[in-house]
């Protein structure tokens, strides 16, 4: 294949490597030997992680956790431009401003969906097992490139607004990967098994109701923990949707799981731990309260998930 998943770390990594030397030699940042660590440290991994041996991986991310520990991570200074050389540049571009986030999703579904089949020679043009993903990237990196022409800015510039981004987000970058590993663990460990033995004990086997109350409960509650409903999902899915509501109750897979995942996201609405959801909106905009898109989103999360546990409980009765 010409496009791999590997090819998204790699421009990932490129970026983080060059945020780093910036972060290193910025004398404004109190802690930046630390802070530039954290962020070289974490270019390596998407860089070489897959010749790594996992071993040594796990070394880098406990120095990483070493360093959020101690306080190492600080903001340094970016150079930004004034509130009035913003307002002038936005005059200038009009809605033309808008123009690369919306390529982004426009050209990851054309990518995704047009061209997983595309081969040029006997080599695919998308990776096939991810084109989605693929797609996402190559899409991000024709954005940057449209940014730069509108702005008329240099990759300098470009590298020193991911940086600002990246040092804005600070630790909360690793919890994708962090998460998913999580997710893994678990259902390695058997937490589903033990969650189904729980469930046994402390509801009805035969009550329907107090299952799917449960199940959605525990949804929100798992996505909560993990910070990802996909995560979440399959200890929910082998200790209560598939012994109980669909082997017993006889409820459609697709419905189930359809709802399942409506239900998480009412827990990811309520957690710091979807830090792209939540920390990182208050990080960028800079509100002071870090957990004030929580509080907000909280009363919306429960009533959805009240209504998500009526529906799953009408559709499978």
């Amino acid at each position: 294949m010409i496009f791999s998943v590997e090819f998204i770390y790699i421009i990932m990594g490129i970026i983080g490597l060059l945020c780093s030397l910036y972060t290193f030699t910025d004398k404004a940042n109190p802690r930046r030997i630390q802070s530039g660590l954290f962020y070289f440290i974490y270019a390596i991994t998407l860089l070489f992680g897959k010749v790594i041996p996992p071993f040594y991986i796990g070394i880098m991310v406990i120095i990483m956790v070493i360093i959020v520990g101690i306080g190492g991570l600080k903001k340094g200074e970016y150079g930004e431009a004034t509130e009035q050389q913003r307002e002038t540049r936005r005059k200038r571009l009009g809605n033309w401003l808008f123009l690369p986030a919306l390529l982004i999703p426009i050209l990851t579904v054309i990518g995704a969906k047009l061209l997983i089949n595309v081969k040029i020679g006997t080599r695919q043009l998308l990776d096939p097992t991810n084109p989605t993903l693929v797609a996402l990237g190559i899409a991000s990196v024709i954005a940057i490139i449209a940014a730069m022409t509108l702005t008329k800015s240099t990759p300098t510039t470009t590298v020193k607004e991911s940086r600002r981004l990246l040092e804005a987000i600070g630790w909360a970058v690793v919890l994708p990967q962090l998460l998913a590993t999580l997710g893994t663990i678990f259902t390695k460990a058997g937490v589903g098994t033990v969650v189904s033995n729980i469930i046994t004990k402390i509801i009805p086997e035969n009550s329907l109701f107090w299952v799917v109350v449960v199940f959605c409960i525990g949804m929100a509650f798992f996505t909560m923990i993990m910070g990802n409903a996909f995560a979440a999902f399959p200890v929910m899915a082998a200790g209560i949707a598939i012994p109980f509501m669909i082997h017993k109750f006889g409820a459609n897979p697709n419905q189930i799981a359809a709802i399942s995942m409506f239900a998480g996201y009412c827990g990811t609405l309520m957690t710091p731990m979807a830090a792209n959801f939540n920390i990182v909106p208050a990080a960028l905009l800079d509100l002071k309260d870090k957990n004030h898109v929580i509080r907000v989103q909280v009363p919306t999360a429960l009533f959805i998930l009240a209504f998500n546990i009526v529906i799953m409980y009408i559709l499978v009765k």
